[in-house]
């Protein structure tokens, strides 16, 4: 378990719901999938190390929680402006996804 942090800390992540548009491949990468994600008023270019256990099919047109408040960070030549949410267990790795379909850009409360 990691330490506690304060509520007032918390607060400051905008964790929203966006659309999975488009996946893409980057060159060299064994672990990162480029995501465009949709969050209704604005997107966003994510790069997130889950290809070894999403296809591209897995991903596309799929809605997931998302930090958006990030800066943008540079890696392996592509900018990322943002993370997606994820559980990981040790074995595997599951994004969260809302329960059904709600529209884009909805806040996490």
């Amino acid at each position: 378990m990691k330490s506690k942090i304060k509520f007032d800390d918390f607060v400051k992540l905008d964790l929203r719901v966006g659309k999975i548009t488009e996946v893409e491949e980057i060159s060299g990468a064994d672990k990162l999938y480029k995501l465009q994600v949709n969050f209704g008023k604005f997107k966003r270019q994510i790069l997130s190390g889950i290809k070894e256990f999403y296809s591209k099919s897995d991903l596309k047109g799929k809605q997931a929680v998302f930090i958006v408040n990030l800066p943008p960070r540079k890696m392996r030549g592509e900018i990322s402006e943002g993370m997606i949410l994820c559980a990981d267990d040790g074995k595997d790795i599951i994004f969260i996804a809302p329960e059904k379909g709600i529209k884009n850009g909805s806040e996490v409360c």
